[in-house]
């Protein structure tokens, strides 16, 4: 009798190792606390630095501009600097990015049923 953990599981294990390098991999590019909450704002609609700053409370200027940096980096945003004084500088979700939006959306209606969840949950405890 063939040995199934050695026989049907090793290429799936291989399956497995490379699916796990494509996620991490693809979710490096999400990592830092505030990554995804940028994306959201800038998938709404373009916004300056200060914008940015006011709709994102408890992050530091040093970090919206590392983490806006590493997403400019990624060609996840487009930063487009205009010659005034005083300068003035825009933010900017690209093309291929603006595909994530489902994804939130999803996550979206993820967190709501969640939620909801939770609350029944809630009720019932207070109930018993």
């Amino acid at each position: 009798m063939p040995d199934h953990t050695v026989d049907s599981c090793a290429p799936h294990a291989d399956r497995v190792e490379e699916s796990h390098a494509e996620i991490r991999a693809a979710f490096g590019a999400f990592a830092g606390k505030w990554k995804l909450e940028i994306l959201w704002l800038l998938s709404q609609r373009m916004h300056r630095f200060n914008e940015l700053k006011r709709a994102i409370p408890g992050v530091t200027q040093h970090m919206l501009t590392q983490q806006l940096r590493e997403l400019e980096s990624d060609g996840m945003v487009r930063r487009t600097v205009y010659p005034e004084i005083p300068p003035r500088v825009e933010y900017e979700i690209t093309d291929d990015t603006l595909r994530l939006r489902p994804v939130f959306e999803a996550i979206f209606v993820w967190s709501r049923q969640r939620q909801a969840a939770r609350a029944g949950n809630d009720a019932d405890d207070a109930a018993a």
